[in-house]
């Protein structure tokens, strides 16, 4: 029948879309390994929104094309995180010592309209909110909370009622699982990343515990690299932050695995430095040094050659969204290339946390959730222009984005709800055609 080669034709298509983009990016942008490609696709195919959080190279492909009333000009851009979704914030101790919820995921860092940080949030509402049992209704209304509130932060700054540079999210202004995140990292102490992750010997000297799950011995050559180019990482950090040579003496590294799903196949390690240089190594630091590639929004966004110039180092790229868009930015925030690859260092903090599926199980949960996420957004996109010293943009990006959104309070959170519901059910169909993909095509390679 018509009807059935035209539904045939249609999904074939589909899925040589999904094909192409699964082995440009995985296969052979990303040079990913069989195994590494398995171990990734084994976490995407967990359900849909995980598949969504995987194939931000799919979603980028898909919206750039599509002509949204609500984008700024192209001329005029924002700094964006590039993948955000709702796993992607989480509760941390910044720089001035204070328990703040933020975002906490710079890898994809670029140049572009705030928007597409606001479309792939809203779907991951939606698919988040799918996953925790809450209806149409229910994921429309948190679809609306999250534009409303983002669209009123936004406005507080533009109008200056509220600087993104001083604002931050606290036990204080906080509720509901956020909260709770918050008040669980006030309780712990310092030394609890050090207490999971390392062990000490004999003679009281501390060194990564091996026998952890996630946590490899480095090759000889990994080690030498990694040694060699230490002082690169010495060289990156901040005159004011920078606590003198023997502060960062390696004592040990290990190769981390297990990475989140999008990080999958990138080089990651932590170090061991020695810190204060006590005796009783209590002082001892844990710093991430993890690998970084090219941003994915960059692969279908305009070129921008002025911003390659600047940002040629993809460490150096990722550790400036870092500094661009939290309060306070990690003292040990640094870059380095080694083995071909480039790489940004920060401390493996004791002071993190996710926030908890079980505290967003009601409904008032995840609406002041959103609501929160929505302010943390604005304050990220507010915050990466002129009024930083860093001198990011020329221009102040809350006005750009108001003079888009200004007296379309309604426009805008029916334009988002319409794109979410489509997209949302775009991957619904996508995770099956990927399913079936790793069955027909992949796993039988």
């Amino acid at each position: 029948m018509i009807k059935d080669d035209v539904k045939e034709t249609k999904r074939y298509l589909r899925k040589q879309t999904l094909h192409t983009i699964l082995e440009e990016f995985d296969g052979k942008l990303m040079n990913l390994t069989k195994t590494d490609r398995r171990a990734k696709y084994r976490k995407m195919k967990q359900d849909p929104y995980s598949f969504f959080r995987g194939s931000a190279y799919l979603f980028f492909y898909d919206v750039v094309n599509i002509p949204f009333k609500y984008h700024t000009p192209r001329e005029n851009p924002t700094w964006i995180m590039g993948d955000m979704h709702m796993d992607n914030f989480s509760a941390f101790r910044n720089e001035a010592g204070n328990i703040v919820f933020d975002v906490d995921d710079f890898d994809e860092g670029f140049l572009g309209s705030y928007l597409y940080d606001v479309l792939r949030m809203v779907v991951s509402i939606r698919l988040f909110a799918e996953g925790q049992g809450f209806s149409e209704d229910e994921r429309d209304a948190f679809v609306a909370h999250f534009c409303k509130k983002y669209r009123k932060q936004m406005k507080k700054f533009d109008e200056g009622k509220e600087d993104p540079v001083t604002t931050e999210f606290t036990v204080d202004n906080t509720k509901s699982a956020i909260k709770k995140a918050l008040e669980k990292l006030e309780e712990r102490e310092a030394t609890h990343e050090l207490e999971k992750q390392t062990e000490t010997d004999g003679q009281g000297n501390r060194h990564f515990d091996r026998e952890k799950s996630k946590l490899k011995s480095v090759s000889n050559a990994d080690w030498k690299r990694i040694h060699e180019a230490w002082p690169q990482y010495l060289d990156s950090l901040a005159e004011e932050t920078y606590r003198g040579e023997s502060h960062y003496e390696i004592k040990d590294i290990v190769k981390k695995k297990g990475a989140g799903i999008g990080s999958t196949g990138l080089k990651r390690f932590y170090v061991l430095i020695e810190g204060k240089h006590d005796d009783a190594h209590e002082d001892d630091i844990i710093l991430e040094v993890k690998e970084a590639r090219t941003p994915i929004p960059a692969y279908f966004f305009p070129y921008d050659e002025e911003f390659w110039v600047m940002h040629d180092h993809q460490g150096e790229r990722v550790i400036t969204t870092q500094q661009a868009m939290h309060h306070m930015s990690d003292p040990y925030l640094g870059y380095l290339h080694a083995g071909g690859s480039d790489f940004y260092v920060r401390e493996r903090s004791p002071f993190e946390k996710d926030l908890k599926e079980k505290h967003l199980k009601k409904f008032k949960s995840v609406k002041q959730t959103v609501a929160v996420m929505a302010k943390v957004a604005a304050k990220i996109h507010a915050r990466a222009d002129v009024d930083l010293e860093h001198d990011i943009l020329d221009y102040h990006s809350e006005s750009e984005i108001m003079k888009v959104l200004k007296g379309e309070k309604e426009g805008f959170i029916e334009e988002m709800q319409l794109w979410s519901k489509f997209y949302k059910e775009r991957v619904e169909e996508d995770f099956e055609l990927f399913k079936d993909w790793l069955k027909e095509d992949f796993e039988r390679r």
